[in-house]
């Protein structure tokens, strides 16, 4: 049957904007350093298996053709007479769906239920729409109108459209961006880690949209951390491992940049503790687009498949009201059951939901197990205890008991992103945001095992800078965690948690002396500058010392790690500092920073494309897509690589 190619380009159109939702689109071949294996690694990630792109029969291309196939009525409609493009919301809809589906096929097996996972997904699109004649072909939204051309060049990325209006309503705390110090000025600099990973997920939704985040949703340690790295394991007594190294500083070519990662101790899963999880759900009416409590229950559904026979999950639901909808059980059809049945609507007491969960975790509580609140919601509490402050003394209260709060945030327009962080820093957990299935995967299934086991509790890091060897410094993000210098020795401090197996990263930008210093006030009058000790001639940049309590313990102890420049190149660096340093640029874009100096989308990109590593779930290349979807945004190009002549200076 003969098709014109303008039939075969609209009838492929509800595909290529599905996709769209999913990853960020491929640019014309050049556009990345190495061969298309980098980004094809990101768009299989994104639904969770890379064999669905591959070439083949049961390929990409094969998918389309069977596209084709399905269509109704043989022969396209004249081009004068386009249906409408179907509704964003039910292309979400139908792509959600087609995720769980090929979470229940076996990876890389039974292709046979992939190929009707994808025939179910078109069928589903199909139904969703009201064309204006029936059997037409669906034409683009983008395409020019019939019967004229184009010579106009394509651009290097193609920018994703809005899926739908946005009113937006999101809440986020404002980031006063850290400045340099003068180290003659305050030779300490101390923080608590953060393992939380929701700016990340949620800068990703942004460009995914085809919009620039909001700079203060953009918090640059919650970007880094969201990606693994290859540190060693520790050796010893401690429940973690400390590496430091020091490199050229990317954006900064007279300043020295210093990486600090942490690597928390590994669990087997034969050797995870029973679960005691109190899902604390919000099934108020701002909870009912497809992207909140429909994407959180397919969700559960796949972590309801891993459960173990000493396992148990419970359901807490809150609106205007809250109740119990299951009680503590491994029985995985019960869970899907009491999922079904769920629905939106009302307002929204989160107070009295978390009063409810916390009890009903303390009644089933695991002695030496993982004892958790996962609250879900977008964070609009619009009734009853509606404050951060009481909400955040409440949790701090309730963590006495030894359940910790984990927050899932979810959706976008009302996102209560300033809550919802305060509220998992302040219950010893972390914060996540879900913007799609794989994500969704990601935090509960792949992360709600072993990196629940909290191994070390109220981490605290303080540095000391060598003031012979440093004239100012300053710390890449993390600014909603700095504490005050005496809050280090004190125990009684809260600071943050590291699971099992997580990682954490943390990177000073410092000025070594004689390349200028931070801008300062005058000099005392009544006291003189301090003289230098004897270490200070060490040639020692730092020292790094931490502080962090056993998860039962109350008293913390200390560690303390020394740090030399050795004058190493950025070729030289490790891919985890090359990755970490890109992903931190990309950061001070986003936001706009003051401090972005010579940052360019270009020299992240390349940064990033030059550290892949192993990139098991091919997140690390997910993230090239991204870059070049901010430059795209920006109105910036990605230069073609030169990186060893930018890497090496």
């Amino acid at each position: 049957m003969r098709r014109s190619s303008r039939t075969i380009i609209a009838l492929a159109a509800p595909l290529l904007t599905v996709l769209a939702f999913g990853c960020a689109k491929k640019a014309p071949a050049g556009s990345y350093p190495g061969d298309a294996a980098v980004m094809d690694a990101a768009y299989g990630y994104d639904y969770g298996y890379e064999d669905e792109y591959a070439a083949g029969d049961d390929g990409y291309a094969g998918a389309a053709a069977d596209d084709y196939a399905m269509m109704d009525g043989g022969e396209a409609a004249p081009a004068s007479e386009p249906a409408p493009a179907p509704a964003p919301m039910a292309m979400e809809e139908a792509e959600a769906d087609y995720e769980l589906a090929l979470a229940d096929a076996p990876r890389r097996s039974d292709r046979k239920a992939r190929r009707s996972a994808r025939r179910d997904r078109r069928s589903a699109l199909q139904a969703k729409q009201t064309p204006a004649n029936p059997g037409s072909g669906i034409a683009s939204p983008t395409m020019p109108p019939p019967n004229t051309t184009t010579t106009a060049p394509a651009p290097k990325v193609a920018v994703s459209p809005l899926p739908a209006p946005i009113d937006d309503n999101d809440s986020y705390s404002h980031v006063d961006e850290n400045d340099f110090v003068a180290v003659v000025d305050d030779a300490l600099s101390t923080f608590s880690i953060d393992v939380d990973t929701a700016s990340y997920s949620n800068t990703r939704r942004f460009l995914n949209e085809g919009r620039l985040p909001p700079a203060d949703a953009v918090r640059i340690e919650e970007l880094v951390n969201y990606f693994e790295y290859d540190y060693p394991q520790p050796t010893g007594d401690d429940p973690f491992s400390v590496v430091t190294e020091v490199a050229p500083c990317p954006w900064n070519a007279d300043h020295r940049l210093v990486h600090i990662g942490l690597q928390g101790k590994t669990i087997a899963a034969k050797e995870v503790p029973a679960r005691n999880l109190v899902f604390l759900l919000d099934v108020s009416g701002s909870m009912s687009d497809a992207d909140k409590l429909p994407l959180l229950k397919r969700g559960m559904q796949m972590l309801a498949e891993q459960l173990r026979p000493q396992d148990r999950v419970s359901i807490v639901v809150y609106a205007g009201a809250s109740g119990v909808v299951l009680e503590p059980t491994s029985d995985r059809d019960a869970i899907k059951q009491a999922l079904d049945r769920l629905e939106a609507g009302g307002s929204t007491n989160g107070g009295a939901g978390i009063e409810l969960a916390y009890r009903l975790a303390s009644e089933s509580f695991v002695e030496g197990g993982i004892n958790r609140v996962i609250l879900a919601t977008d964070g609009d509490f619009n009734v009853g205890m509606t404050s951060e402050g009481e909400l955040t003394r409440l949790i701090e209260e309730k963590r006495k008991s030894g359940v910790f709060l984990s927050v899932l945030g979810f959706g976008r327009g009302n996102l209560g992103d300033s809550t919802m962080e305060q509220l998992a820093d302040k219950g010893n957990g972390n914060y996540a945001y879900i913007d799609s299935g794989a994500e969704a995967h990601k935090v509960l299934v792949e992360q709600a095992g072993a990196t629940l086991v909290t191994i070390a509790k109220d981490v605290k890091i303080q540095v000391e800078f060598n003031p012979a060897e440093v004239a100012a410094y300053r710390l890449v993000g993390y600014e909603n965690r700095k504490l005050a210098h005496r809050d280090f020795n004190d125990d009684t401090k809260d600071a943050g948690e590291i699971g099992a197996g997580h990682t954490v990263t943390a990177l000073y930008e410092v000025v070594p002396v004689g390349h200028g210093t931070a801008p300062g006030v005058d000099p005392l009058k009544y006291q003189a500058q301090p003289e230098l000790s004897a270490a200070a001639g060490s040639g020692e940049l730092m020292t790094v010392k931490l502080r962090y309590k056993r998860p039962q313990g109350t008293r913390s102890k200390l560690l303390s790690t020394p740090i030399r420049d050795q004058d190493g190149s950025l070729s030289e660096a490790s891919e985890d500092f090359r990755f970490s340093a890109g992903v931190a640029e990309l950061g001070l874009l986003l936001r706009g920073s003051k401090w972005r100096a010579d940052a360019t989308f270009g020299q992240a990109h390349e940064l990033a494309a030059s550290a892949l590593g192993r990139d098991a779930h091919g997140r690390r290349a997910e993230l090239l897509g991204l870059i070049q979807q901010a430059a795209a945004l920006s109105g910036e190009s990605i230069e073609a690589p030169r990186r060893e002549a930018k890497i090496a200076r």
